[in-house]
């Protein structure tokens, strides 16, 4: 596996996206953190600038991944629906999915490994039950696209799309532990209620939650 540059060499981003600075807020300084499906490492070198962590990155796209590199990073290219199983348990603080989990083939699998190898894993995805998107299904009667949910259905990666109710319903089934979560707007900017109630599923466009296993 190859590593990047060492962290001083890291430039940091200047800015971040909101919903991405609340990921980052969640990481606790000096830890270990995986960031899976990474893009250009800008999460990754925000964290290793102004959190100081052990930060590796995993990322489907080449072109991506040398973005990263170029700037220092340790992020190397892979699938996280077959590569995740190659790390060992517990080899991280956090794992971070960040607007992904839609994207995959495996959902709770997928979950099932971010908890195998870290104490907590960051997750967040566009909300499918959003009133914008009921309202579009209703009168439409056509696949829904809002700032969360940008491309035609021809050409969305997203796969398994879903609801912020049924992403608890997830973890329940799951035996997952919800530490904290977020309602957001589709601007990533917090909202007053609680992210797993109905409010939330039907008022916010995406939302962020942080895992942990019932051991």
């Amino acid at each position: 596996m190859t590593q990047g540059a060492a962290p001083q060499a890291i430039k940091p981003a200047k800015r971040i996206r909101v919903d991405m600075q609340i990921v980052a807020d969640l990481v606790a300084p000096g830890t270990r953190v995986l960031d899976v499906g990474c893009g250009d490492g800008t999460l990754l070198s925000y964290l290793a600038a102004f959190k100081q962590v052990d930060g590796r990155g995993l990322e489907i796209s080449m072109a991506r991944v040398r973005a990263a590199v170029s700037q220092g990073l340790p992020v190397i290219q892979g699938n996280l629906e077959t590569d995740l199983k190659d790390y060992p348990d517990g080899a991280f603080d956090y794992a971070i999915l960040g607007q992904t989990l839609q994207a995959t083939v495996n959902p709770r699998a997928v979950l099932e490994n971010l908890l195998r190898i870290a104490r907590r894993a960051i997750v967040s995805f566009p909300n499918f039950g959003h009133w914008r998107v009921r309202w579009a299904l209703l009168i439409g009667g056509r696949m829904p696209m809002t700032q969360t949910l940008s491309e035609q259905w021809y050409e969305t990666p997203n796969i398994h799309l879903c609801t912020i109710l049924d992403f608890v319903d997830l973890c329940t089934t799951m035996n997952v532990r919800i530490e904290q979560s977020f309602a957001l707007s589709a601007q990533g900017v917090k909202q007053d209620f609680t992210a797993t109630g109905w409010l939330a599923n039907l008022f916010s466009e995406q939302a962020v939650f942080v895992l942990m296993r019932n051991d």
